[in-house]
């Protein structure tokens, strides 16, 4: 596999609690894991991100058969987007690589499975009773921008598609039953598509503009809480 030309894409996402890793070559799925934290600790982006991608590029015959990378950008969770995108960015600029930025929510979508001309909506829980959203077209096109809103939010828009969608992702399991009495169909909760599958960020890298290292930034829809949290108390004293 090593004699081959540069053809796989590496594909990690961090928006979301797990630590998701693919790598492709030739559009066929070679090595792909999702490391998510133990009951009741933090996310561990900064402690698995390089070895699970050093593990990946150990399956695909080492960064020589690398032809770009692929992060997942957002919206998501702040501390875990700057770790992926940092990583990506420093990964690409030591080694000479284009980075394909990919939208979470996006990716997370395309592992729901389609139905008919049924839209999807990966739904990511970004904390303050509001959800991180990327609503999906049945052919897999990103049927509008992502944005931040309420589940209310959430299900009003889905109410003005044609069909109900189908949901996936953190966030349609913390809100189900507000999700569910206006109409969206969130997936069972063992259902694999609630958690991010990296190989669906290498596979929207295919058809993604790539751009220089320092031009791949987080998209956060929001400021940090921590600022958020600072302010309050500032404003308490």
């Amino acid at each position: 596999m090593s004699a081959a030309g540069p053809d796989a894409v590496l594909g990690i996402d961090t928006a979301t609690g797990d630590v998701a890793v693919a790598v492709t070559a030739a559009g066929e799925l070679v090595y792909e894991r999702s490391v998510a934290p133990a009951e009741g600790e933090r996310p561990r982006h900064s402690a698995a991100l390089l070895a699970e991608i050093e593990a990946a590029l150990d399956r695909v015959g080492g960064w020589d058969r690398v032809a770009v990378i692929a992060v997942g950008i957002g919206p998501g969770m702040f501390t875990g987007l700057r770790v992926g995108v940092a990583t990506a960015r420093a990964l690409a600029q030591a080694r000479g690589f284009e980075i394909a930025p990919v939208i979470s929510p996006h990716a997370l979508a395309l592992g729901i499975p389609r139905q008919g001309e049924r839209s999807r909506l990966g739904l990511i829980d970004a904390r303050r009773g509001e959800l991180f959203s990327a609503l999906v077209g049945p052919g897999g096109e990103l049927a509008s921008e992502p944005f931040v809103a309420s589940p209310e939010a959430v299900a009003e828009r889905a109410a003005r598609l044609a069909e109900s969608p189908l949901a996936a992702g953190d966030g349609s399991l913390r809100f189900r039953d507000q999700l569910e009495g206006a109409g969206v169909e969130v997936l069972p909760d063992a259902d694999p598509a609630h958690r991010m599958a990296a190989r669906h960020v290498c596979a929207l890298a295919e058809g993604a503009a790539r751009v220089r290292p320092e031009q791949a930034t987080p998209i956060y829809l929001r400021r940090p809480d921590a600022e958020v949290w600072r302010e309050q108390r500032a404003g308490g004293r």
